[in-house]
Formats: structure tokens, sequence, C-alpha cells
């Protein structure tokens, strides 16, 4: 009779047992969060606030030394002028190596010497200064220009991107709630993450400084009213983002 007993105690106990785990798996399931994940976009355009010019040294000598010299003196004299102007200025290149030429006769190289080139990329606000600057170095010896162009500073970014990154998530919960609908809506953000982020700029010219008449030439297809100009840049921002289902 006590064995009988037992086992109808264990029956039980495994029945409750049962029960039990049943009845958690459903307060999980109800309680179980659906969830949507899909991709937003934006694209916006930031003005261009800045006008940008590279100049470069490049001199040619037999003696390393001199062409060194040379070429750093002449950079030093752009860069002390520089200063005294609403401009900001990096410099990007500084190097010294040996030239050669190939003669066809011989079919061999000829040394030229050493040649020493020395960038500085200048930018400032106002596209006038550059215009400026191209024109007082026009036809200077050993000095050259490249990537004339124009483009969007960190600061005037800033708010754009922000604002974008804010319309991408916007535009990925309207497509949530297309897909959900009619029966559901997209709820609570749960989470986000910023895919490709890019912008769009073009140079303009690359040319050498020789005279303010080619200057003018050739600044003539992108000069209006004595100032050059440009397209905003172009912003393409895409998101991941998922949101509760209700």
């Amino acid at each position: 009779m006590k064995k009988q007993n037992q086992i109808k105690i264990l029956l039980l106990c495994l029945l409750i047992g049962f029960v039990f785990v049943e009845t958690a798996k459903n307060i999980a399931r109800t309680n179980e969060i659906r969830k949507i994940n899909v991709n937003g976009e934006c694209l916006a355009a930031a003005p261009k606030d800045r006008t940008a010019i590279t100049l470069r040294v490049t001199t040619l000598d037999k003696s390393a030394a001199i062409s060194m010299k040379k070429a750093t003196e002449k950079m030093a004299a752009i860069t002390d002028y520089l200063k005294t102007i609403d401009v900001q200025m990096q410099t990007t290149e500084f190097d010294s190596y040996e030239k050669t030429k190939w003669n066809r006769i011989t079919e061999q190289d000829e040394k030229l010497g050493v040649e020493t080139r020395i960038a500085v990329e200048v930018s400032a606000k106002n596209p006038e200064i550059i215009t400026d600057i191209l024109n007082k170095y026009a036809g200077t010896e050993d000095v050259f220009t490249s990537n004339l162009r124009m483009f969007t500073s960190s600061e005037a970014m800033k708010p754009v991107l922000e604002k974008c990154l804010g319309t991408a998530v916007a535009d990925a919960r309207e497509r949530a709630n297309a897909l959900v609908a009619p029966k559901n809506k997209a709820g609570k953000l749960l989470s986000v993450s910023y895919g490709n982020v890019s912008y769009q700029e073009r140079p303009y010219a690359n040319y050498r400084l020789t005279s303010k008449s080619l200057i003018k030439e050739e600044s003539a297809s992108f000069d209006t009213g004595g100032s050059i100009v440009g397209k905003d840049t172009e912003i393409t921002v895409t998101v991941s983002a998922t949101f509760e289902i209700k």
C-alpha cells in the first residue's frame, strides 16, 4: 500500500512539473517581443563653404643640398605670405629624389640631378582669396598648382549629417510600418547601426601657374561674377534599424 502511494505521489509530481513547464513556456511566448529589421536611407546636400588649392614648389639641381635649399627657401617665402591672410594651410608633400631621363640614343637613364618637391594645401572661406593667391604666384618659376576645388568643412558638414541620420531612421520606421500593416505597426526602436556614409565632391582643375591670362582662361568655365562656384556636396546615409512590432 505504501508503495502504491509513493507511485501516485511520484506521478502527481511529474504532472505538476509538466504543467509548470508548459505554463512557463506559454508565459515566455506571451512576453516575447516581436521584432522587425529594415534599412533606411537619406539623401542630402551640404553647402561647400571653403575653396582650396595646392601650391607645389619643385626645384632641380645637381647638388641635393642646393636643390633642397632652393625649395625650402621658396616655400618659406610663400608660407610667410600665407600667414598674413585669412587661410588655413597644411604641408602635404616633402620629397627629394634623384631625377632621371631616358636617352633613346644611348638607351640608358641620364641623371638630371636631384629634384625636391614641397607642397602645401591652402583653403579659405572666401574664394576671392584663393583667386588672389593664384594671381600672385602666376608665372613664378618652380611654382605649380593642382586640385583647385571647393569643399564642405567639417563644421558645415556636422549638422547636415546629424539631420540626415535622423531622416534615415525615420525612413526605416516608415518602411517597417508598411511591412507590418495593416494589423500592426513599428513601435520602440530597439537598435540601430549606421552603414554607408558617402560624400561626392568634384575637383575643379589641375594646371601650372604660368600667367594671369592663362589663369583667367582656365577658370572661365567655373567662374561666375568673379567667384569660384560649385555644386553642393552630395551625402548618402544608410542605416539598419530594428523596431518592436506592436
